[in-house]
């Protein structure tokens, strides 16, 4: 495939992994979109997560996504700590089954866990997920 053709494919994945149905997903990923691979700034599975759209998070992390990735560009980071924050109780329940780091900090180690996010915002549920998956501060 060449250059201009998956810059075009990932530029379609990163906006449909935030608004698109999960079959639209699974279409870009079939056509060659890489589930990982950021796009300006951002990862495909950290823009399904800061948007709860779980449905899509497990089409990614089926296809390969790595549920611990950080984006690392400017305020984002972790998927997890974008659905905590948030407070997306079905994607974080999604990325934890896929293996997410529930004590992981972003910032490459020095921001904010997905807990410290969850208690942050008040999303008493998803923090009180995060604490049952072994979270910490």
């Amino acid at each position: 495939m060449n250059l201009r053709r998956r810059k075009k494919l990932q530029r379609r994945l990163l906006e449909a992994a935030a608004w698109a149905e999960p079959r639209d997903v699974a279409a870009l990923l079939r056509a060659g979109a890489d589930p990982d691979r950021p796009g300006g700034g951002s990862t495909p599975l950290y823009r399904a997560s800061v948007q709860g759209r779980a449905a899509n998070v497990r089409t990614l992390l089926a296809a390969g996504a790595d549920p611990d990735r950080e984006s690392g560009a400017g305020e984002e980071g972790l998927p997890l700590c974008a659905a905590a924050c948030w407070g997306h109780e079905e994607t974080v329940r999604a990325l934890l089954a896929a293996g997410a780091d529930p004590r992981r900090r972003e910032d490459a180690g020095r921001g904010r866990t997905a807990l410290e996010w969850a208690e942050a915002a008040g999303h008493e549920p998803t923090r009180a997920l995060l604490a049952a998956a072994g979270a910490s501060r």
